[in-house]
């Protein structure tokens, strides 16, 4: 069981500089709490994934593999996706500098709040429906 726990480390480190994350469990505690829906995890929880002393429940493993762009069950168990979950890049370098700094200010939201900034999006949209 140890090496298993090593070994998903190893992943969870690799799909972190993959996806341009820093490997810290104060910037991860942020990220993975902001899109987690549970019970916030703990740096210290974190830093056991990262330090190979834990792997995470599935819930929180869907969750940190969404977060990096990756398939559950490769973040887990190694070997090669089928698919990926993430959005391609070109989507992400289609955006400007600007842009990419909102969508890196709501990802960091708490959730309540990024519903609201997504109803407010969706109002403004219908809106420019209606005048179009």
């Amino acid at each position: 069981m140890k090496d298993e726990k090593a070994e998903f480390s190893a992943r969870l480190r690799a799909a972190l500089k993959d996806a341009r994350i820093e490997a810290s469990p104060a910037v991860l505690e942020k990220r993975f709490n902001s899109r987690y829906e549970g019970a916030p995890v703990t740096s210290q929880a974190i830093s056991g994934w990262l330090n190979g002393k834990a792997i995470p429940r599935q819930d929180k493993l869907r969750v940190l593999a969404a977060m990096l762009g990756i398939d559950p069950h490769v973040l887990q168990y190694g070997g090669r996706s089928r698919s990926r979950v993430a959005e391609s890049a070109g989507a992400w370098e289609a955006l400007s500098p600007g842009e990419r700094a909102m969508v890196d200010a709501y990802v960091m939201l708490a959730p309540p709040h990024r519903k609201l900034v997504r109803d407010l999006v969706a109002a403004l949209a219908e809106k420019g429906r209606r005048a179009g």
